[in-house]
C-alpha cells in the first residue's frame, strides 16, 4: 500500500538528510517534488495544496534551519502532519451493551466481506455480534453474509424470500433479534454501482428507524477520488460516524486514505488488508504515515504476533534452538505460527527499512511447497533428519509434488540452520542475507533459498 508515494518521499528524505544544512531552496524545491508525489498519488487536490503549506511553514521555523540534523527535523514534520491528515489517534468504535452498527456503501466495495470480517473482529474482542441481511437488491448478498455468518459462528437474520420493504424486514429483524442474546447489531444494507436518489432516500429511511450507534461507510481505497466523492454524498445524507478502508493492501497510489478523512471529516475506523476474515484492522493513523515514511510499524507487529502466538511454544522452540536439538517437526510449528500472522510481506512490511531491500519478493508458493516436504515425511523422519538416505528423498519428492533436488536443497539448509544455532554470531550473518539483501540470492525464512 502506498508503494509508489512511500518510495518518493523516501529518496526526497535520504536526499535532505545528505545536506548538512537546510535552506529555503531546498525545502522549496522538496515541496514541489512532494506536492506532484501526493497529487500523482491520486490524493485531492485541496488536500495536498493545504498539507504542503503546513509542512513548508514548519519547515522554514528557525528550529530545524538552525538543528544539527534538519534532515531528521523535517521526516519528524512529515509524520506528524500524515498522522494528523489521517485522523490524528485512533476512532474506536462507540459501543454501549446493545448497540446498532448500520454498514453502508456501493456494491463492489467489500461492505458485505467487510459485514463478516467486523463480526468476527467484535467477537475477538468479547463481544456477541448478531449479522442482519437488509440487502433485498442482491439475493447473493444475503445468501454471502448467511455463509460468512457461519464461517464466524454468529447468528444472521435472513429475509424471506421475495421480501421487497426494507422497512418492514428491518422491523421483523428487530424482533427475531431480541430472542438471540446478542449486544452488537450489525445490519448489512443494498448497495449500487453508482450513488442514485432511490438508494440514499432508503438508507435514510432505515436509519431513522434503526438509530444505529454507527453508521459506517465502506470504501474501496482502489478507486481513488471516487471513493471521496461517495463518502461525500453518503455523509451529507446520511450523517456518517466513520468510514472503512478496503482493499489497501493491493492500492498502490492509496490517495483516498489521505484524502478522505480531510474531505468528510468522519475517522477512518478500519482497514481492509486482504481477502480473509481475519484481515480487518483498526485503523492507526500514526503507524500508517510510519509504514508510509518507511519506519515500519513496530508495535502492530509485536500486536499481530502476540494474537497467534502461543508463548509457550514459543519458548519451548526458543529452548530447543538454544541446546542445538531444534528438529523438522519444531521448523514445522515455527512455520504455521509465521503463517498465522498472515501474508509475509505484509509482515515484513512492518519491520523499518524492509519496504526499502531491492528485490526483495516472498514466493507464497515456494513456502507451500516447503511446507509440502515436511509434511510427507513420517513423524520419525522429521524428529531425527539424519536418517534421510536417497529412497526416502525420492518417496518425500513423489509425495510433495516436488523434486529430489528441492528435498536436498531444503534439507541443505535446515543442517546449515543448525550449525549456525550453535554461534550466534554466524546465525545474525544467516538471516542478515534472508530476502535477496544485496550480496546474496532472496531467501526464505530459516535460510531458504527460493
Amino acid at each position: 500500500m502506498f508503494s509508489n508515494l512511500s518510495d518518493k518521499l523516501q529518496d526526497l528524505f535520504k536526499d535532505l538528510r545528505g545536506h548538512g544544512k537546510i535552506s529555503e531552496t531546498n525545502i522549496n524545491d522538496a515541496m514541489r517534488q512532494v506536492r506532484l508525489a501526493l497529487l500523482e498519488a491520486d490524493v485531492h487536490f485541496q488536500v495536498a495544496k493545504d498539507f504542503i503549506a503546513r509542512v513548508r511553514e514548519k519547515a522554514l521555523g528557525q528550529d530545524v534551519l538552525r538543528s544539527v540534523t534538519p534532515g531528521q527535523q523535517i521526516v519528524k514534520i512529515f509524520h506528524d502532519e500524515l498522522t494528523e491528515l489521517l485522523g490524528g489517534d485512533a476512532a474506536p468504535l462507540v459501543l454501549d451493551k446493545n448497540s446498532r452498527i448500520l454498514i453502508v456503501g456501493l456494491n463492489g466495495a467489500g461492505k458485505t466481506t467487510t459485514t463478516g470480517k467486523l463480526a468476527q473482529w467484535l467477537k475477538k474482542q468479547g463481544r456477541r455480534p448478531v449479522l442482519y441481511a437488509l440487502d433485498l437488491h442482491r439475493p447473493a448478498a444475503i445468501e454471502q453474509l448467511a455463509i460468512l455468518g457461519r464461517q464466524v459462528g454468529v447468528p444472521v437474520f435472513t429475509p424471506e424470500a421475495g421480501a421487497s420493504d426494507v422497512l418492514a424486514t428491518a422491523r421483523k429483524g428487530i424482533a427475531w433479534g431480541k430472542e438471540q442474546e446478542g449486544n452488537i447489531h450489525l445490519f448489512d444494507t443494498a448497495g449500487r454501482q453508482e450513488i442514485d436518489e432511490p438508494l440514499l432516500e432508503e438508507l435514510r429511511r432505515l436509519k431513522e428507524l434503526l438509530d444505529p450507534d454507527e453508521t459506517l461507510l465502506v470504501c474501496d481505497a482502489a478507486t481513488g477520488q471516487q471513493a471521496v466523492q461517495v463518502a461525500e454524498k453518503f455523509h451529507a445524507t446520511l450523517g456518517l460516524t466513520g468510514l472503512i478502508l478496503t482493499k489497501l493492501d493491493g492500492d498502490a497510489r492509496g490517495g483516498a486514505a489521505l484524502s478522505i478523512r480531510s474531505v468528510t471529516g468522519r475517522p477512518i475506523k478500519f482497514a481492509g488488508v486482504g481477502e480473509k476474515l481475519d484481515q480487518l484492522e483498526p485503523f492507526v493513523p500514526d503507524r500508517l504515515a510510519g509504514r508510509i515514511l518507511g519506519m515500519g510499524d513496530i508495535v502492530g507487529l509485536v500486536e499481530k504476533a502476540a494474537e497467534v502466538i502461543d508463548e509457550e511454544e514459543a519458548m519451548r522452540l526458543h529452548e530447543k534452538m538454544r541446546k542445538s536439538q531444534f528438529d523438522l517437526t519444531d521448523f514445522l510449528a515455527q512455520f504455521k505460527m509465521l503463517k498465522k500472522m498472515g501474508p509475509l510481506e505484509n509482515i515484513l512490511g512492518m519491520l523499518p527499512g524492509m519496504d526499502k531491500v531491492k528485490g526483495f519478493s516472498v514466493d507464497e508458493k515456494q513456502m507451500k511447497r516447503v511446507e509440502a516436504i515436511v509434511l510427507s515425511m513420517t513423524l520419525n523422519e522429521r524428529r531425527k533428519p539424519d536418517i534421510l538416505n536417497a529412497r526416502r528423498r525420492q518417496r518425500i519428492a513423489r509425495g510433495s509434488g516436488t523434486t529430489v533436488t528441492e528435498v536436498n536443497d531444503l534439507m541443505n539448509r535446515f543442517q546449515q540452520m543448525r550449525k549456525m544455532m550453535k554461534n550466534t554470531g554466524k546465525m545474525k550473518k544467516m538471516l542478515g542475507r534472508m530476502g535477496g539483501m544485496p550480496g546474496g540470492p532472496s531467501r526464505l525464512p530459516g535460510g531458504f533459498p527460493r
